[in-house]
């Protein structure tokens, strides 16, 4: 034991403790021979020896942590002596019990060797020591008295003894709980970090989403502006200036989210720095968006819109996002029609982007199918998306040509729980995401 006890809230150094007590049990015993009062008991008068059998019968307490059992030894042995030679009152005698500081200073060694030694040394000291010590003490003890000393002596010593091995009991308790609070925080804080590194693995997907996404539009218009750069120079200005822009909205997203990775604070230490998600309002400058591509897009809605959370309104704009992305790398300057449609089931809302397909000879080109266990990361993204709505998913060629993207979202009750009955259907038929 590195430290006995506390003051004040501090802990007190074994060493401190140590010496204060065999301190204050040497002055003890050096003024018993004025306490007594005189005549009381038959003692020899105090000389060199009985000052040598003082010291050693209390300041081997300075040194016990280092040598506990040496120290209660030599202790013990210097008080029977004490005793022995008359320069201390008997423990049991004509006048009656007599526990004086020698005794006390001998408990106390016999305490602090329970408490700083483990079960086994101390069972055994006691089993030998106690019995030893009541012993010597009844033979020492005047005729009639000698049972008296031994259980006085017996008493004291078993008394010091279980103290100390409760003292012990309930620090390792009292350890053992502190090691628990401990594992219970490093496990909470592990926990911490998983949830940080999930939430890190759906912005990366995310960022995946708007780079793929605005980095095909920006290759695509770079394409249709070398097209029509000869016969149409204010439309390829129109696509660069487009191309510019997007570049650096791209940028800066891209800088919003590594941001967001690189942080190590906690959401609710740091205000967010996020932007709003774009919702279904920014639908229509999308598609704009996609037309300055040479694409012929028009947005429609139908019904009667009603409040949304926001990762509805951000899964119906990745949804659109994505088919008109895959209609302008698959299909080109073709026709694409984007229809929301409001009520058209109960609790439901129905997200369909459908294009004409390739003009021309093109039309004969089959789009490469993708199976429904695809690896893209865009349609992953659909799929995760529609998927946490309780929604469902068709993606597919048309049977007059084109290709259709199909996406059910289940509203959300009042209690903003999606509708019952959702699952995460998937189409076989369907094409890779950009």
């Amino acid at each position: 034991m590195e430290q006995s006890g506390s003051f004040a809230g501090r802990q007190i150094p074994a060493a401190a403790t140590d010496a204060l007590l065999a301190v204050l049990a040497a002055a003890a015993c050096l003024a018993l021979p004025e306490a007594i009062p005189p005549g009381s008991h038959p003692l020899r008068s105090p000389d060199h020896w009985w000052l040598a059998l003082v010291l050693l019968s209390t300041l081997p307490l300075a040194v016990h942590r280092k040598a506990p059992v040496t120290s209660l030894l030599v202790m013990a042995g210097a008080s029977v002596t004490l005793q022995h030679l008359s320069y201390i009152p008997q423990l049991a005698g004509p006048d009656g019990t007599s526990i004086g500081p020698t005794y006390l200073a001998v408990a106390s060694a016999l305490f602090l060797t329970a408490v700083r030694r483990g079960p086994r040394v101390t069972t055994a000291l006691a089993a030998l020591f106690i019995p030893a010590s009541a012993a010597a003490e009844a033979v020492i003890a005047p005729a009639g008295h000698r049972l008296a000393a031994l259980l006085t002596d017996a008493v004291l010593l078993l008394a010091a003894w279980a103290l100390g091995r409760l003292s012990r009991a309930r620090t390792a308790v009292r350890d053992e709980a502190m090691q628990r609070a401990a594992a219970l925080e490093r496990e909470q804080a592990a926990n911490a970090r998983a949830a940080v590194m999930e939430e890190r693995a759906r912005i990366a997907r995310e960022l995946h989403d708007i780079v793929a996404h605005n980095v095909s539009l920006m290759v695509v218009q770079t394409i249709a502006a070398d097209r029509v750069q000869d016969r149409a120079p204010d439309k390829a200005h129109e696509l660069h200036a487009a191309v510019e822009q997007t570049g650096r909205d791209t940028v800066t997203e891209l800088r919003r989210l590594l941001d967001v990775l690189r942080t190590d604070e906690a959401p609710e230490e740091t205000p967010s720095k996020e932007p709003p998600q774009p919702t279904l309002d920014a639908l229509p400058a999308l598609v704009e968006a996609v037309r300055a591509t040479g694409l012929d897009a028009d947005y429609e809605v139908s019904g009667t819109p009603v409040p949304l959370p926001a990762g509805y309104h951000l899964t119906a704009y990745r949804v659109v996002q994505e088919a008109l992305t895959n209609t302008v790398k698959h299909a080109g300057p073709t026709r694409a029609r984007v229809r929301m449609r409001w009520g058209e089931e109960p609790d439901r809302l129905h997200v369909r982007v459908c294009d004409d397909g390739p003009a021309g000879a093109a039309a004969a080109t089959e789009r490469p199918p993708l199976s429904p266990g695809g690896t893209g990361h865009g349609l992953l993204g659909m799929r995760e998306r529609v998927a946490a709505t309780g929604g469902t998913l068709h993606t597919g060629p048309r049977p007059g040509g084109g290709y259709c993207v199909h996406a059910v979202l289940h509203l959300p009750d009042h209690d903003g729980i999606a509708s019952p009955g959702g699952s995460a259907h998937h189409a076989a038929h369907q094409r890779p995401a950009g």
